[in-house]
């Protein structure tokens, strides 16, 4: 089977966490954009670190789809539904609490500690934690988000995420690989710091000691089963998917992301991940 990894002209030798996996498979690293790519040599096109997709996705989301179902990793529909935050309103799980601004609306009411981000957004971009005394600040920040056409999320500030951190679980090929914990990113007050270069994520994404080795609770695995359960009934089963939670005042997982475009996948951090990548690749 020959295959490629799908990356960004930032990374055109991908991912360094992708590598052992490409190996395995006989991988070839592609740049998504790039027009001289005959993708129908491929028999799977697995999306990796296109990370500068965002800026450009309805580029991104016409690529998916000349690539095609028969090819693409993660599918195409699954790829348009995840690319857009805003998907959180239309899964069942229980989210963090979150409010949608589109461009036109009137300034929403702020209440509480509150974090901002774009729908269409990656790396922690353009996103802030902000708490009473600076919701002037959030206003601003949405009142930018909506200036690029783009729709901005409000949501409650999980404060269980100072202490627990996240629950990041990774799913490969439908069932469980590994659980990560991430510490949180976000300083009071502020829009997240970005890093410099072409990608320009946050910096405390880059940060060595983010994420660490976790276990999830029996309470998470089945939150994050059935995530999986209900896009799989939707789209398809995912080749991958991290979900992301947070825990509400009661401790119970509520959904921080879903994350099934190009997601780090911390497969360092787990021993045989990078086996089971490249054996759901072959399942897919």
């Amino acid at each position: 089977m020959r295959i490629a990894f799908a990356t960004c002209s930032a990374l055109p030798e991908g991912w360094s966490d992708d590598h052992p996996a490409a190996r395995m498979l006989g991988a070839e690293y592609r740049c998504w954009d790039d027009p001289a790519v005959e993708w129908e040599r491929y028999e799977r096109v697995v999306i990796r670190s296109t990370w500068d997709y965002t800026w450009r996705s309805a580029d991104f989301l016409a690529w998916a789809e000349r690539v095609g179902a028969e090819r693409l990793r993660n599918a195409p529909a699954l790829v348009a539904f995840n690319v857009d935050k805003r998907y959180l309103a239309a899964l069942e799980a229980r989210t963090v609490p979150t409010s949608f601004i589109a461009p036109g609306d009137p300034p929403p009411a702020l209440r509480g500690e509150v974090v901002v981000k774009p729908n269409l957004s990656a790396g922690a971009r353009a996103t802030g934690r902000f708490g009473p005394a600076a919701h002037r600040d959030a206003l601003a920040l949405i009142e930018q988000i909506c200036a690029s056409g783009r729709v901005a999320l409000v949501q409650e500030y999980v404060s269980s995420v100072d202490e627990r951190g996240e629950s990041a679980l990774v799913f490969l090929g439908g069932e469980l690989s590994h659980t990560l914990r991430k510490r949180a990113i976000l300083r009071p007050d502020e829009v997240a710091p970005a890093s410099e270069g072409e990608l320009g994520v946050a910096r405390a994404m880059l940060e060595p000691d983010l994420v660490s080795a976790g276990e999830a609770s029996p309470a998470e695995l089945r939150f994050a089963e059935g995530v999986i359960a209900e896009v799989s009934a939707r789209f398809g089963q995912p080749l991958y998917a991290r979900v992301d939670l947070l825990a509400d005042e009661q401790g119970e997982p509520l959904l921080l992301e879903l994350e099934a475009v190009e997601p780090n996948l911390y497969m360092a951090h787990a021993e045989g991940a990078c086996e089971r990548l490249a054996r759901a690749v072959l399942a897919s």
